[in-house]
């Protein structure tokens, strides 16, 4: 049934398709489902079953308080997840995440390992069920006995410092350490009553390169291979991928290159092969960066660039079942395709033809069908089945929890062509009332990354519930976006700031040239990198009636060391002491003195991709100035506002605030403010 979701009481209490995970055999779909927790303070996340032939309807098979997550099937088909969920037979109370099981033929969950730094990420190995999984674990501890003596003692002392000997120290929305990241392998279950075998430590002492890994287990079991990072030269990490003997330990490097990293390792149904992205972050006044497909032998690292002659960038690849294909996700002009990759010909095909934007493959295991997360502007992420034959192939979606949503509009496209001839697509969303007798005021909206696209749905930044109060909603793809050719990146690659923002004004030209767009009444918004332009555009233009910057870069000298990510700056713009004229070129706060229009700005505390010095520094410039400005500030948030109270008054704040610049309408502080 079709429902009304975009007020904003219903749109928090939506349930959002976050992965997928097909059963050993091909007859089970699992997806973790978020949802509003029975408090309403925050989200939580349980699994659902979901029929691959789309008979039956989707049936939720976790229910526990404290959620449920990454879930993974054993070879007889039972099902291992993770949850801080309290277990009755032991009676401990469940505060770190611990592995559970639940039987093939359903019953009851039991735990079937724990670890004093919780269980993280887990991979089972196909034919032989061999577990292998991350835990944080105190450096210079043996054993998961010494390992809470340790946090036992360091909690009694009252102790809270971290010392750091290594790069980096911070990531996205949280402190590293002081525990490590190790991983772990267990055989399974001996029986229906048992749990994982005693778990082996493989890396004794890994440091801090399995920070945020990725990594696969061999179908035997025996061998697991992960993206490993070491610093080189300036601190600049780089991440090689290492095969690691789950019997004994042992491990050796399987593919490294001093200029680029390897990541997201996959092993083929043979085991005989590795598919791994290997990526490039560009060089200051060079080439930008670029990713592509790489192929290993699994026993002698011997690796191809199976994608040498395509500038598509393969964000997740999965094998298909004869370990002769390669099926991939890649940006394309403002979609994101599926594609299929034949390795003995190299001959690639666009399996799927319509607009949408593909994730989570899961190919079957009797090469029939294809499943996948599908997402578009106008469809959140929903479970469908693909036929991985033909070209141009269509979803066909089984019923998923809360879907499908009916948008209050619609969806089209804009061409615009910047001053240098370049071609700028965008997408906008119109409501439905929009007309040549009633056009719709514009918001221009900037994607964050830069390096990305703006192809798919977003449930940080919802459009629909602009559209739903009257708003016309840009959203472009400017230079530094990907699924437009190396080109694209190059024009702004080093620079940023010039050649977007006029990309950005001629995407906005050809939208506000509509009949059906009020060209007067218009508005920019953006988040991270979206934000930085969304400055950028508040000091070279006064054509917008408001400004919305979101956990924005504003001064790009005093950002690129305070981020949890340096390397990712010089690597583009250059040490700043020796080329400290590449970030001032770039840096929006140069033109604090041109900003005229009304800003607000948001920030949260916990932000360590863009610390609030940024956000803080940016309200200091334009209260000094006296713009007419707002600062909306999350003390508890980070990169993301992610519980459900902040998000409805996030929301709500935008509205007011565009409501009266842009509309003319009376301020309204929002509720609870």
């Amino acid at each position: 049934m079709v429902r009304s979701w975009y007020e904003l009481s219903d749109y928090v209490t939506l349930k959002r398709v976050g992965g997928l995970r097909l059963s050993p055999d091909g007859r089970r779909l699992v997806a973790p489902v978020s949802g509003l927790k029975p408090d309403g303070t925050a989200f939580g996340t349980s699994l659902w079953e979901i029929d691959p032939e789309g008979r039956a309807e989707p049936r939720r098979i976790t229910r526990s308080v404290e959620g449920e997550a990454a879930p993974a099937f054993l070879p007889d088909g039972s099902l291992l997840f993770s949850s801080k969920r309290a277990d009755a037979e032991s009676k401990d109370d469940g505060d770190k995440p611990a592995l559970w099981l639940l039987p093939a033929d359903g019953g009851e969950a039991r735990r079937v390992a724990t670890r004093p730094g919780g269980i993280g990420a887990v991979a089972v190995a196909r034919d032989a069920g061999t577990v292998v999984f991350a835990s944080d674990t105190l450096p210079g501890t043996t054993g998961a006995e010494e390992d809470e003596d340790a946090r036992k003692a360091r909690k009694d002392a009252g102790v809270t410092a971290i010392l750091h000997e290594s790069f980096p120290v911070r990531h996205w929305d949280h402190d590293l350490g002081p525990g490590e990241p190790r991983l772990f392998a267990a055989a399974p279950p001996e029986d229906a009553s048992g749990g994982l075998g005693e778990p082996a430590d493989l890396t004794p002492a890994p440091g801090k390169a399995l920070e945020d890994t990725d990594f696969d287990v061999s179908p035997d079991g025996s061998t697991a291979v992960a993206d490993w990072t070491v610093l080189g030269p300036a601190a600049q990490p780089r991440t090689r991928l290492v095969a690691i003997d789950t019997a004994t330990g042992a491990t050796r490097v399987l593919a490294e290159d001093p200029e680029r990293d390897f990541s997201s390792p996959v092993f083929s149904p043979d085991g005989r092969s590795v598919a791994a992205i290997r990526s490039y972050d560009g060089a200051p006044g060079g080439e930008p960066r670029d990713a592509t497909l790489w192929v290993l032998d699994a026993a002698t690292g011997e690796g191809r660039d199976v994608l040498a002659d395509s500038e598509l960038w393969p964000r997740e690849a999965a094998w298909s079942a004869d370990s002769r294909s390669l099926f991939f996700i890649a940006d394309e002009n403002g979609r994101r395709p599926v594609f299929r990759l034949d390795l003995d010909t190299s001959r690639l095909t666009r399996v799927t033809g319509d607009d949408g934007a593909y994730s989570a493959l899961q190919p079957a295991p009797d090469g029939a069908a294809l499943y996948a997360l599908r997402d578009s502007w106008d469809e959140p992420p929903t479970p469908v089945r693909l036929d991985p034959a033909p070209e141009d192939g269509r979803p066909v979606p089984p019923p998923a929890p809360d879907l499908p949503l009916e948008v209050p509009g619609r969806l089209t496209e804009v061409e615009a062509q910047a001053d240098d001839g370049t071609r700028v697509r965008s997408w906008l969303v119109l409501p439905e009332e929009a007309s040549a007798d009633s056009p719709a005021p514009l918001l221009l909206w900037i994607h964050g990354g830069p390096y990305m696209s703006f192809n798919g749905w977003s449930w940080r930044w919802n459009p629909w519930l602009l559209a739903a109060r009257g708003y016309a909603v840009l959203l472009p793809d400017p230079a530094l976006s990907t699924g437009y050719g190396q080109d694209m990146l190059r024009r702004a690659w080093g620079t940023w700031g010039p050649r977007t923002f006029a990309d950005l004004m001629a995407a906005v030209d050809a939208a506000a040239a509509r009949d059906d767009v009020d060209g007067e009444r218009t508005a920019a918004m953006g988040g991270s990198f979206g934000g930085y332009m969304a400055n950028w555009v508040a000091g070279h233009t006064d054509r917008f009636k408001a400004v919305v910057t979101h956990a924005s870069l504003w001064d790009l000298e005093s950002f690129s060391s305070s981020t949890d990510l340096p390397p990712a700056w010089t690597a583009e713009f250059g040490d700043p002491d020796t080329s400290p004229e590449r970030y001032r070129a770039a840096s929006p706060h140069r033109a604090a003195d041109g900003v005229r229009t009304p800003v607000l700005v948001i920030h949260g505390d916990k932000d360590y991709r863009v610390p609030i010095g940024q956000g803080l520094q940016l309200w200091w410039d334009l209260m000094r100035r006296e713009v007419d400005a707002k600062f909306l500030y999350f003390p508890n948030e980070n990169h993301w506002i992610l519980t459900p109270g902040n998000i409805a008054v996030w929301y709500e704040t935008v509205f007011a605030f565009l409501d009266h610049h842009v509309l003319g309408k009376e301020w309204k502080r929002p509720e609870h403010l």
